[in-house]
């Protein structure tokens, strides 16, 4: 009695808008934590793939601001350029100063390859090697104590704070005893960091993973001097730079902010436990920093008129307003195929809207309605949860009567709409609509209803199954929205409502339950592989053709097959 009086409850109580994605500011979880970690070479090689030589300006502000550093009178020197990326920092230099000699480094090959392609390359001034900072020794590629100066721009921020000591004792190894480092990289109150506090992206206080995969650090003048300090390194300058960059085309102001320094080896007099660590920092040094800043004031109008290494593209991506963070993709069927344009994969891992992939299970049903027509020919479809590719939308209205694509993620739905745009011409563009639909919401439901005269006798949802809270919500709009039985139901085929998906958090017995709720019931069931518990003929059928069948993208794909009871 009390289970059959909360199933009642559970129908008649308002169905409430869900928020799929949390809202609070979580941060990023242990397992990409590590997985960043781990595969930090891997994003790079991506991001050089990606933009080559093109994404970072050379840095011809590195005789303006170091020349004294370079330009001793000396009959050579050699300079170490860790992180070198695509050369940026390597072709100024040996440009400007004929006398020296350049060793660039860089945990990504990609970058490597590119420093050796360029025409300035020669091995009589440069040589370029792959080096993971972090756990790969220097002094297998530099004789120990053979470097006067470490050029380190825009490189340590990408390293995990707490290997960055790491970093700085591999550089010591080739670092003649009174040699100097000469730093540039991204501080705390930078426009970009700011923008990383509103999403998910902190991995740890002041580190950040970008949509691309690849980190970023914001020092801190405490930080970076106590970092150096508690290595062996004494300050010789140290300052906060800031810098507006305008971009008019975008309408967009951003307030750049950076540390620029120099290090010196110290000459070991210091006893390593009297160097003070964050913690310890005294009234004094707190005093300091404050003084710091007013210098900092006083030193903006100064740097206003500096270069700075970041190209616009990096401006743009780091603020998630970039133009390429799409892809084209060709999504080929039997005899024809679709150019679809989603959200590149860079992106895809720290995106919170599903809606702008492509998933298995919708190349598994676009291919499965493209052998078999008939599932859809001369009806009224409805596709929920559709998102950016609508792949199974287009490919049922060659044959539907009407379709209806529905997303509640408008960025899917814009998206969409291009893809749509992209791929169908006349009639077809007429039979296939698309409308914002959140499960439960009544006035969504009623706009959606309008478009089909009363219901729709295919339903149609690919790994919308995948939030446990989603589900009852689900099954209480497909009832709206399906075609209620009229007449001779023995005559008539009875609608239907097809989910195709891979079971992650919610497993089959719960769907079952909650569709029974809502007066659908399971007339059949598929899996890859799989012939357990067969309890109807209708999507065997559909996998006549064996060239489908050799297609599917996944194993652990299933689709279920409801009609209203």
């Amino acid at each position: 009695m009390s289970s059959g009086l909360k199933i009642v409850e559970e129908q008649q109580k308002p169905i409430e808008k869900l928020q799929i994605y949390p809202t609070a500011n979580s941060g990023v979880s242990p397992f990409w934590r590590e997985k960043y970690d781990k595969d930090a070479k891997k994003y790079w090689d991506r991001f050089y793939r990606h933009h080559g030589d093109r994404f970072f300006k050379d840095r011809h502000y590195l005789d303006k601001e170091w020349n004294s550093y370079f330009s001793v009178s000396e009959s050579s020197k050699v300079i170490l350029e860790v992180g070198c990326g695509a050369g940026n920092t390597v072709f100024p230099l040996i440009a400007t100063y004929p006398h020296i000699f350049v060793y660039a480094c860089d945990f990504s090959t990609r970058a490597v390859d590119l420093v050796k392609a360029h025409n300035e390359y020669t091995e009589k001034r440069v040589c370029a090697f792959a080096c993971d900072l972090t756990g790969d020794g220097l002094d297998n590629h530099i004789s120990p104590s053979s470097v006067d100066i470490v050029t380190m721009i825009f490189v340590l921020s990408a390293v995990s704070p707490e290997k960055m000591p790491f970093v700085l004792q591999n550089i010591k190894k080739v670092l003649k005893p009174n040699g100097c480092i000469l730093f540039r990289d991204y501080a705390v109150g930078d426009l970009a960091q700011k923008r990383f506090s509103g999403k998910n992206q902190n991995i740890s206080e002041n580190f950040y993973v970008r949509g691309d995969g690849t980190r970023a650090f914001y020092f801190s003048n405490e930080f970076l001097e106590t970092l150096f300090s508690e290595q062996g390194f004494e300050v010789e300058e140290l300052d906060v730079c800031c810098k507006q960059v305008e971009n008019r085309s975008r309408e967009l102001v951003m307030n750049r902010r950076w540390l620029q320094a120099t290090f010196r080896q110290s000459n070991g007099s210091k006893n390593p436990s009297d160097r003070m660590t964050p913690a310890k920092l005294d009234q004094s040094e707190r005093q300091n920093s404050i003084q710091s800043k007013s210098e900092e004031l006083k030193l903006k109008e100064v740097v206003d008129n500096t270069d700075i290494d970041i190209s616009d593209g990096l401006a743009m991506e780091m603020f998630g307003a970039s133009p390429s963070s799409h892809e084209m993709n060709v999504f080929k069927l039997k005899d024809s195929s679709f150019n679809i344009k989603l959200l590149s994969k860079e992106y895809q891992h720290t995106c919170k809207s599903t809606g702008l992939m492509l998933w298995e299970s919708a190349r598994l049903m676009a291919s499965v309605l493209d052998r078999n027509p008939n599932i859809v020919s001369g009806k009224r479809v409805l596709e929920l949860g559709c998102g950016c590719t609508g792949i199974c939308s287009m490919v049922a209205a060659r044959s539907a009567n009407l379709v209806v694509a529905t997303d509640a993620d408008t960025k899917a739905l814009t998206l969409l709409t291009e893809n749509i745009t992209m791929n169908l011409q006349s009639p077809l563009l007429g039979k296939l609509k698309t409308g914002v639909l959140e499960w439960g919401n009544k006035e969504h439901i009623e706009d959606i209803k309008g478009l089909a005269c009363g219901g729709f006798e295919v339903i149609i949802g690919t790994d919308i199954t995948y939030v446990a809270e989603a589900i009852i919500p689900l099954f209480e709009t497909a009832k709206e929205l399906i075609l209620q039985k009229k007449g001779d139901s023995e005559v008539q085929e009875k609608p239907a409502l097809i989910l195709c998906h891979v079971f992650r958090r919610v497993d089959e017995p719960s769907l079952l339950s909650a569709a029974a709720k809502f007066g659908f019931k399971l007339v059949d069931r598929w899996a890859v592989n799989s012939r357990d518990s067969p309890i109807g003929n209708v999507i065997d059928r559909w996998f006549s053709d064996k060239d489908l069948v050799a297609e599917i993208p996944s194993s652990a794909l299933h689709i279920l097959y409801f009609q209203m009871e």
